[in-house]
């Protein structure tokens, strides 16, 4: 899973350089910004935390984003691109679960790593999908996803992604699962999901420049859980299906 920051803002920042530069150069970008998040994964309340973005892209080598993680391209087509991927999986704290915290389980972060594959129509319209595993675990997630970058107004570039994600019965059960003791500590049922779907997001990426080097990255995602996810009790009670995540961040690429 992405993550909740901010995805597809790679590609707009790579973009973002001054539209007669080589396409095929190339492009680093550094900056820090705040994020506006759900408090954990389902929940209806939100937390403020500022973030750093790096974004490192090498056309037919890969890249290295703190919004999408890594990608080494081991296939080095005109339009088929794929190979190892990783990422990073935000857990929850006792903090970040408020009155929740000490009933339900607080959850660690942790690094994943499996592959992805993508098949570029045009250069502004990419479909893929990526699969990952817990380099710590048993959790286990896939994503399908289509990016289309929208036409340039004036020199703010944007785009819009859309995202299925899913997870392996380990992983739900993980976030969204309540043992019997959490349950009698919520006054709810117990809720132990299998594997499938997790939710169905629609995000929209906008580079907002302010000279030839620096601008603003502005990301809004909302997501709606649904399966084992949404109807989890944990969510269904005491969070929301809806979940809204907003960033901006300075960006300084070169």
């Amino acid at each position: 899973m992405r993550r909740p920051c901010f995805a597809a803002l790679s590609l707009l920042v790579a973009c973002a350089a001054v539209h007669a530069e080589d396409d095929d150069a190339p492009t680093y970008a550094f900056g820090a910004g705040a994020q506006r998040l759900p408090a954990w994964q389902g929940s209806k309340d939100h937390r403020n935390q500022a973030i750093p973005y790096i974004d490192i892209e090498i056309p037919g080598v890969g890249e290295l984003s703190t919004s999408d993680g890594l990608k080494v391209d081991l296939l080095h087509g005109e339009h088929w691109h794929g190979g190892a991927y990783g990422s990073w999986l935000w857990g929850r704290t006792r903090d970040a679960l408020g009155p929740l915290g000490g009933k339900v389980a607080s959850l660690s972060p942790r690094f994943q790593g499996g592959g992805y594959l993508e098949y570029a129509f045009t250069k502004t319209f990419t479909v893929g999908g990526h699969v990952a595993h817990d380099t710590d675990g048993a959790g286990a997630y896939g994503a399908l996803y289509a990016d289309y970058q929208l036409p340039d107004v004036w020199y703010i570039q944007h785009s819009l992604e859309l995202q299925v994600q899913g997870m392996n019965g380990p992983a739900m059960r993980r976030f969204f699962g309540l043992t019997p003791t959490e349950a009698a500590n919520l006054g709810t049922r117990a809720w132990s999901p299998a594997a499938g779907g997790q939710s169905a997001d629609i995000e929209y990426d906008a580079f907002i420049p302010t000279s030839l080097q620096t601008g603003f990255a502005l990301a809004v995602s909302y997501g709606k859980l649904y399966g084992g996810a949404g109807s989890s009790p944990l969510v269904s009670r005491f969070g929301s299906t809806r979940q809204v995540t907003e960033t901006l961040a300075f960006v300084y690429h070169f």
